[in-house]
C-alpha cells in the first residue's frame, strides 16, 4: 500500500468528507488496498468519499463495483460518491455502463460535473 494512499480532508461544513487518493500501482496490486480504504472510510463516519483519481488510467468492473458498494453506504447516510480527476478513459467507461446517474462526476480544477452535464452536454 502507498504511504499517503487515504487523506482526510476537514473543512468547515465538510467535516464527514474523506478523499482517497488511487493511482496506478494501488490499483496493480489488485482491489483488497482500495476496498480496504474505503471500508476505513465508511468506518470513520464518512458521508461523502471522493475518489482522486488523477493518478489512475482506468479502472475494471471490480474498481466500479467496489465504489457502487461504497455509494450505496453513503447515499444512506445523505452523501455520495464523487470521482474526482478522471480522464478521458475512465469517463467513456462511466458513461458507457451507465454509472454517471449513480456516481458524480468532478473535473480535477474542482468544478463539479452535476448529472445533467453528465449525459452528454459537456464532457470538461
Amino acid at each position: 500500500m502507498t504511504s499517503v494512499a487515504m487523506r482526510r480532508e476537514v473543512r468547515p461544513g465538510a467535516e464527514d468528507e474523506v478523499v482517497v487518493r488511487l493511482d496506478e500501482a494501488l490499483l496493480a496490486d489488485g482491489l483488497a488496498d482500495v476496498r480496504w480504504l474505503l471500508h476505513d472510510a465508511l468506518l470513520a463516519g464518512a458521508r461523502r468519499i471522493v475518489v482522486d483519481l488523477s493518478r489512475a488510467h482506468s479502472l475494471g468492473s471490480p474498481a466500479l463495483a467496489s465504489f457502487l458498494w461504497a455509494h450505496r453506504i453513503c447515499r444512506a447516510r445523505g452523501g455520495a460518491v464523487v470521482l474526482r480527476g478522471a480522464d478521458r478513459r475512465i469517463r467513456d467507461t462511466v458513461h458507457r455502463t451507465g454509472l454517471w446517474r449513480v456516481l458524480q462526476l468532478q473535473g480535477g480544477g474542482g468544478r463539479s460535473d452535476g448529472r445533467r452535464a453528465a449525459a452528454g452536454r459537456g464532457d470538461g
